[in-house]
């Protein structure tokens, strides 16, 4: 079943909105915001932006000391907090450090994640893209839950992706037992994310947390650490002297610019009573249309579905219990 809510509100707001316009009149003096990977790439704006309106953000990162420093004008350097998302342990130390130091959390941005990885086992046998991206954050979000309905008004919001389209879940082999392909793998993994917020804006709507899932839209960040020049020649991204191609400079946001949706989703107060619902370009998406766009917008069924939210819990909370 697929939520009424799941279409476009008209925000005002669009692709290449700044975070300075989504922000405009919102003061989060007094707010806690927890922003993993918040030291790099659109996350260090995302940061940058919770903070500029006097929210105090909290920052799980996997290389702290990179992170401090990065973050140094930004955050007190005891709030950048050590986490693997891709052990389940490290995830419970990091929950560990956060619920003594914080009455409660009022944003949670689900933020870090990995892209197209080379094949790579972690935990049980675990595909690292699905548990990074997801079984990580799963695990976080869960732990931080009572700190997160002290709030009465939190929301959560999880990066998804318009790859969400490459693969749908792979009920019968998840971890990619047979046949890695590191693209399906991280579309997979995003697809997980959105129906994520699907199934926890279900569960707790009702304690005063609402979900959301997001596409931030095409940045390169070092997200792409693991894509080649020639890779991203191929995939349009690049010319071959290695600059920005005419497709990529029409399509691509800046670093700020691919920060927005997630703001939008978290703060806006156009949002009250919304939740559960995939965002793109700062507006609650459309349902995918048959297309030459139908790759790069609105959102595949198949993410969004509460049926298939409920079972990936199941499975998930089995995972990681």
């Amino acid at each position: 079943m697929i939520s009424e809510q799941q279409k476009p509100i008209n925000s005002g707001f669009g692709a290449k909105s700044e975070p300075s316009e989504i922000l405009a009149g919102i003061d989060l003096t007094g707010k806690v915001a927890v922003v993993t990977g918040g030291y790099s790439g659109i996350g260090l704006e995302t940061t940058r932006a919770l903070s500029s309106c006097g929210a105090r953000v909290l920052v799980p990162a996997r290389r702290v000391d990179v992170a401090r420093e990065l973050l140094r004008d930004v955050v007190d350097e005891n709030d950048v907090i050590a986490i693997d998302l891709a052990n389940i342990s490290s995830v419970r130390d990091c929950v560990a450090s956060i619920t003594p130091i914080v009455n409660s959390i009022d944003f949670l941005i689900n933020n870090a994640g990995v892209m197209a990885c080379p094949e790579t086992r972690v935990g049980n046998d675990w595909e690292l893209q699905f548990a990074a991206n997801h079984l990580g954050h799963f695990a976080l979000t869960l732990g931080l839950l009572p700190a997160l309905k002290m709030s009465g008004n939190a929301r959560i919001v999880a990066l998804s992706s318009t790859a969400h389209k490459l693969s749908a879940i792979r009920w019968d082999d998840i971890h990619f037992a047979n046949d890695y392909d590191k693209w399906q793998a991280y579309g997979q993994s995003k697809t997980a994310d959105s129906l994520f917020a699907v199934a926890l804006d279900q569960r707790m709507k009702d304690s005063g947390i609402r979900a959301f899932s997001v596409h931030p839209g095409g940045i390169m960040t070092p997200l792409q650490r693991h894509l080649d020049l020639e890779e991203m020649v191929a995939l349009g991204w690049l010319g071959k002297d290695g600059q920005p191609s005419e497709m990529a400079a029409a399509m691509f946001k800046t670093p700020s610019q691919g920060a927005t949706t997630t703001l939008w989703a978290a703060t806006s107060p156009q949002l009250e009573n919304i939740g559960g619902v995939y965002c793109e370009n700062c507006d609650v998406a459309a349902m995918q249309q048959e297309g030459p766009g139908a790759r790069y917008s609105g959102v595949a069924p198949w993410a969004i579905d509460s049926e298939q939210a409920k079972r990936l819990w199941v499975i998930s909370e089995e995972a990681i219990a």
